[in-house]
């Protein structure tokens, strides 16, 4: 018996990668996207349902980085892109992926939050980036204004309708996610509109977890009564 063993060598081009870039300046993302795992469990969500990347401060350019034509988005969401490659470009290239991001969300800084509405918004409009949210948590205060989305049509930014749902809450529908963005007492939240349910926060999943340890610990210890135990 013969048998006959192929080896497949890829050559792959040389990729430039993104420069380290210096730490921020401040603790929006730690707050509202990572303390509360926001971030996190949508991209659980977005990874089990849709195949999604999701990334937090991720560069992105339309191409090969080049001096100040990169922004880095507190949240980037891109579907049917390569991970690989964006982890070995330590960004995210456009002309690379073949496809701007689909989703990029912007967490309103105290010092610089005019930039998000203003260049940023001009930037990820030529950049080709489908969807653009802006979140301020001081309620409008750093932001022009406390939620606001954009739709890319035809090439320009328009506004998607934001609703006021009274209490201190608003949201707006992000069709690339099939999520409600929310601005929810200040905090950034995410409503499944199927499972009429928001994505949970690390509290509130501590707090599932909890309870239902103390049901099932409830029920065995009912159980042993039954028994005689």
């Amino acid at each position: 018996m013969t048998s006959k063993t192929t080896a497949l060598t890829q050559v792959r081009e040389d990729l430039e990668r993104f420069p380290d870039f210096p730490p921020r300046d401040d603790m929006q993302n730690w707050f509202y996207l990572h303390e509360s795992a926001v971030g996190p469990a949508l991209a659980i969500h977005l990874r089990d349902v849709q195949n999604a990347i999701v990334v937090s401060e991720a560069p992105v350019t339309p191409s090969q980085p080049r001096g100040s034509d990169v922004r880095i988005p507190d949240l980037l969401v891109s579907f049917d892109s390569d991970l690989a490659l964006l982890k070995e470009q330590n960004g995210y290239v456009i002309d690379r992926q073949g496809k701007a991001p689909d989703f990029v969300l912007e967490v309103a800084p105290p010092t610089t939050g005019r930039a998000n509405y203003t260049d940023k918004r001009r930037d990820y409009e030529r950049f080709g980036i489908g969807k653009y949210w802006r979140f301020d948590p001081s309620g409008g205060e750093y932001h022009d204004a406390a939620l606001a989305g954009d739709l890319l049509v035809d090439g320009v930014y328009e506004p998607i309708e934001i609703e006021d749902l009274g209490e201190g809450r608003l949201r707006g529908y992000s069709e690339a996610l099939r999520l409600y963005v929310c601005w929810e007492d200040g905090m950034l939240r995410f409503f499944n509109p199927v499972t009429e349910s928001y994505l949970r926060s690390h509290q509130e999943e501590r707090a599932a977890r909890l309870a239902a340890e103390s049901r099932l610990a409830e029920f065995e210890a009912e159980l042993r009564r039954l028994r005689g135990e």
